[in-house]
């Protein structure tokens, strides 16, 4: 089955969209330049498909972050995301073998070490995404949303909190993961992704027909539609060009 839709950015609301733009620059590795409306691009230097978006918005975070980046970083220390100005949040202990750090606005995102070497993962140089996560109420259920949308493959392991995709179009990292938490999305979130729309389609009738809801159409100020999914997470999605 032809994929509705392929994974296209991210997109982060910012009070301060420099400063948490800057962060992201410095954390990453990557230059930032100013667009047209206030915000800012984070951009890497090959995949379009890893540009971040940082737009300025009113309203402070008002809850847990619920989708999250996590990062790889060169060696076992954070130490790179916290010169660039990170906070510590937490520090591995026990099972969980990261870092929990928060970004300039509060957004909470993790920090992992190396992978073992029997993982066949690549070493990186600087602090490096590879993972995109996603609060659920069920995870197995919008992660098989999302892989039929975009082509993907949903994954799961007996008695885990969570699922994943991987395959699915356009996504520039290792896995897109949807974990399981207990309490209800309440507002909105502080990052959401955008799509582009299958080639040939004008509309996202498709991703409609599949549970999606409208939440605002084009109009004189924006050339895409907002969308929310099954889990009322929003997402904007494009026409390809």
């Amino acid at each position: 089955m032809a994929a509705d839709c392929s994974f296209k950015d991210l997109c982060l609301d910012a009070v301060d969209s420099h400063v948490l733009a800057s962060f992201w620059g410095r954390a990453l590795g990557r230059r930032v330049e100013s667009t047209d409306d206030g915000g800012y691009a984070v951009r890497p230097s090959a995949d379009p498909a890893e540009n971040m978006w940082v737009d300025p918005v009113p309203e402070a975070r008002l809850a847990k972050t619920r989708v999250h980046l996590d990062v790889r970083l060169p060696s076992a220390d954070p130490a790179p995301l916290l010169e660039a100005g990170a906070t510590l949040v937490s520090e591995p202990e026990g099972e969980q073998r990261w870092w929990v750090l928060a970004d300039p606005d509060g957004n909470l995102f993790c920090a992992m070490p190396p992978a073992p070497p029997e993982w066949g993962a690549p070493a990186v140089d600087v602090p490096t995404p590879f993972e995109l996560v996603v609060d659920a109420a069920d995870p197995v259920a919008i992660a098989a949303w999302w892989a039929e949308r975009t082509g993907g493959t949903a994954q799961t392991r007996d008695g885990a909190p969570y699922s994943w995709i991987q395959g699915a179009a356009g996504f520039p990292w290792y896995a897109w993961v949807f974990t399981q938490v207990p309490e209800p999305k309440t507002v909105k979130n502080r990052l959401h992704w955008d799509v582009s729309l299958a080639p040939g389609a004008q509309t996202p009738k498709a991703l409609i027909d599949a549970g999606a809801t409208i939440l605002r159409e084009p109009d004189d100020e924006i050339r895409w539609w907002v969308l929310a999914d099954p889990e009322g997470n929003e997402f904007c999605a494009f026409v390809s060009s």
